[in-house]
């Protein structure tokens, strides 16, 4: 009976190895022929699939950049997506803090309120956001798109239940007796502990702030100050049926992320785990 238990319990594992490692083929491949799309010719391109690289990657690369700077563009994006993560991490984490471990009155109110806005669409704030913006002289400049990004309700909801479940009080009754200040806890003893969740969040705010799209297209005008993706997009309006410069510029646009997946996967698994039960 137990042998027979194990044996079921085996089958059922490699059906999910199976199931689990077919669907990460079929995610990766649309990333696998943007890539090799890019070494193409456009005529290779509309005429057959090549599962294999080609040799027209600087040709297609010195294509695009007769009319678009992409490098400029990633200087841009570098710039806001960076000062996002940095801003939107600390205020965030600074937020979630005041939540988890302050007795506030209204508290649950004012979160409920936080929690509220992740299912308002950005879309539906354009018009508000993008009045505030000429109001405060921030149109073409790209300072536009950093300081919105520091309000992050998902950085608070996340990051206020890391703090609940991996930050016990009685480390902050210990720093208190000792006389440290709130925002010296918060800086010295909170900050550090809680690196993972901040971590987390901060590569998908990262992810997030590099592909907009919609805002920026509100918000910047000069085109030495435009994101990759609004060079991207450019791109395939000029080019047209040049598909293998559009394949080029999109797999550029991409090389950011998937590198930060790449090298910092490790830390979104260990920040949705660590932490997750509570002794």
């Amino acid at each position: 009976m137990k042998a027979e238990t194990n044996r079921k319990e085996l089958v059922t594992r490699n059906i999910l190895y199976v199931f689990f490692l077919l669907l990460a083929v079929i995610c990766f491949l649309p990333f696998y022929f943007m890539m090799i799309n890019a070494t193409h010719t456009s005529a290779d391109i509309a005429q057959k699939l090549s599962f294999l690289p080609g040799g027209s990657l600087l040709d297609n690369y010195n294509r695009m950049q007769t009319l678009i700077n992409i490098w400029r563009g990633f200087v841009n994006s570098l710039i806001i997506s960076v000062s996002s993560v940095i801003l939107s991490g600390y205020f965030g984490a600074l937020t979630a803090y005041g939540f988890a471990k302050f007795k506030i009155k209204g508290k649950n109110i004012l979160f409920g309120i936080v929690l509220g806005s992740l299912i308002i669409p950005s879309q539906l704030a354009i018009v508000g956001l993008f009045d505030v913006i000429v109001k405060l002289h921030l149109i073409d400049n790209l300072a536009a798109l950093v300081i919105p990004s520091i309000a992050s309700a998902s950085i608070v909801f996340f990051v206020r239940y890391y703090i609940e479940s991996a930050v016990p009080d009685s480390v902050l009754d210990s720093a208190r007796i000792d006389g440290c200040g709130e925002f010296m806890i918060f800086n010295r003893i909170i900050l550090p502990m809680i690196i993972p969740s901040i971590a987390t969040m901060s590569i998908f705010t990262f992810i997030n702030s590099w592909n907009s799209y919609l805002i920026p297209l509100f918000v910047l005008n000069s085109q030495d100050k435009f994101t990759v993706p609004l060079l991207a997009v450019q791109a395939k309006g000029v080019y047209q049926n040049d598909y293998g410069a559009v394949y080029t510029t999109i797999f550029m646009s991409m090389v950011p992320i998937l590198v930060m997946f790449a090298f910092c996967s490790r830390y979104i698994i260990s920040g949705l785990t660590t932490g997750a039960v509570k002794e």
